[in-house]
């Protein structure tokens, strides 16, 4: 494996894990800093051997969680607990939702698309790249530089996005009927012909 294969593992092992240590916590809403790395194990036991490593990463992980904001720590009865912050529940709300998106690519289309468009100040290119990063993530395809599309419905997705990343006069979000020439559109998404 190249280095840059093995950096880019090692970034997603971490992603992982910060995903589970977050969704542990969700789940409980608060929990024991001693008790993150027993649970976080249960919800990846298919990392087999790399367990003991996985919880001194928890404990990173934490950390990393509270930097973001998305974890605060609170001391009771000479205990450390880490509870999950409105922010953190943000985050796995478009976490949750980006899965059941990426869920309804394989079902029935509704014959209509789902345009993104937006117009992003020069001054904010990095909100720009940020912005086309996540819509490439959640599997929207680019048909123009500032228009994006998908086949199914991703409506709260993309409310969710634009609170995330505070652009909401800037991104309109469209419910299409056709487009023409649409066979290129269909072929990337494996979708059935039109009916005539």
């Amino acid at each position: 494996m190249g280095k840059l294969e093995a950096e880019a593992r090692r970034e997603r092992n971490k992603r992982y894990l910060q995903d589970a240590v977050l969704g542990t916590i969700a789940v409980t809403g608060m929990l024991a800093v001693a008790m993150v790395a027993p649970n976080v194990l249960k919800i990846l036991d298919g990392f087999g051997s790399r367990k003991k490593r996985i919880a001194e990463q928890s404990k990173r992980a934490l950390t990393r969680l509270e930097a973001r904001g998305h974890v605060a720590f609170e001391e009771r009865n000479g205990m450390r607990f880490a509870r999950i912050t409105l922010e953190g529940r943000r985050v796995m709300h478009l976490q949750k939702q980006k899965a059941e998106l990426a869920a309804r690519t394989g079902k029935r289309w509704d014959t209509r698309y789902r345009v993104v468009i937006f117009d992003i100040p020069v001054k904010r290119k990095g909100l720009r790249d940020r912005l086309r990063r996540v819509m490439k993530e959640c599997g929207f395809f680019q048909i123009q530089k500032s228009v994006w599309l998908h086949p199914h419905d991703c409506e709260e997705l993309m409310a969710l996005i634009k609170a995330d990343l505070h652009v909401g006069k800037d991104v309109i979000y469209m419910i299409v009927e056709s487009i023409e020439n649409d066979v290129w559109i269909r072929q990337h998404f494996k979708l059935p012909a039109r009916r005539e």
